[in-house]
C-alpha cells in the first residue's frame, strides 16, 4: 500500500513539473512601448490612483488606470489638496501595465502638468502601480461625434470612477470620481465632439455627489 501511495505521489509530482514546464511564457515586449509614460494621479480618500496620459499613437495609446501605493505621505496629502498632480516615471514599457502586471519606478512629482509649466514638487520617489483597475486601447475607436459613453470602474466603499470613451480626433479624456453608485445614464449626446467639462458634469449630475478629476483636450486636437 505505502508503495502504490509512494509510485501515487511521484505520478503526481512529475505531471505537476512537466505542466510548469509547458507553461507558456508570455510575449516578449514591444519595444514600441517602451517611454516615458506620464500620469495623472487622484485620490479616493487615502486610495491614490495613476490615470496614464494617453496620445492616439506609440507608446502611448492606451487608456490605464492603476492603484498606486508610496510610502511617502506627502504625495497623498499633495493630491488630495491640490487641483493637479501629474508624475513623470522613469522610462518603462507601457505594455508591462497593458498586461496587468505589477510595476514599480520611481517619478517625479509636479503639481500641475509636467509638461505645461507643472512645478516639481518632489524627485525621485519610489512607487508602485500595483493594481490595474481600467484599460482600453486607443485602436479600431469610433470617429468623433456627439455620442458620449463613459465607463464605470468600481474602485471601493460605494466609490466608483467614469472615464471617458476617448474617440478619435477631436476628442478629450475626461476623469470623475462619484461617491455613490448610483444607477444613471452614462450614454448621451452633448452639444459637440468635445463639449465644455461644465457642460459634462451637469450631464452627469444625476449619477449622485462626485468631483471632477481631470478634463483634458489639447492632446486629442490631433493624432499626430
Amino acid at each position: 500500500m505505502k508503495i502504490k501511495l509512494l509510485l501515487l505521489l511521484a505520478f503526481m509530482s512529475a505531471s505537476a513539473m512537466a505542466q510548469e514546464e509547458e507553461a507558456p511564457k508570455p510575449e516578449p515586449l514591444d519595444p514600441g512601448y517602451m517611454g516615458v509614460h506620464g500620469m495623472v494621479v487622484v485620490n479616493a480618500g487615502s486610495k491614490l490612483f495613476a490615470s496614464h496620459m494617453p496620445l492616439y499613437h506609440k507608446p502611448h495609446d492606451a487608456q490605464i488606470i492603476y492603484k498606486l501605493e508610496s510610502k511617502n505621505p506627502e504625495l497623498t496629502y499633495l493630491v488630495r489638496d491640490a487641483d493637479l498632480v501629474t508624475i513623470k516615471p522613469k522610462p518603462f514599457n507601457l505594455q508591462r501595465l497593458i498586461r496587468g502586471e505589477e510595476v514599480k519606478t520611481v517619478v517625479d512629482v509636479y503639481m500641475g502638468h509636467f509638461e505645461r509649466g507643472g512645478m516639481k514638487t518632489y524627485e525621485g520617489i519610489e512607487v508602485t502601480l500595483s493594481e490595474q483597475v481600467y484599460l482600453r486601447m486607443l485602436a479600431d475607436i469610433e470617429n468623433a461625434s456627439i455620442k458620449r459613453t463613459y465607463d464605470s470602474v468600481e474602485i471601493g466603499r460605494g466609490n466608483r470612477l467614469l472615464v471617458h470613451q476617448i474617440q478619435s480626433s477631436p476628442s478629450f479624456d475626461h476623469l470623475v470620481l462619484f461617491y455613490e453608485n448610483v444607477n444613471c445614464v452614462t450614454e448621451f449626446n452633448t452639444s459637440s465632439s468635445v463639449p465644455s467639462q461644465g457642460e459634462l458634469i451637469n450631464k452627469l449630475s444625476f449619477c449622485g455627489s462626485m468631483k471632477p478629476l481631470y478634463y483634458e483636450t489639447q492632446d486629442f486636437r490631433s493624432p499626430f
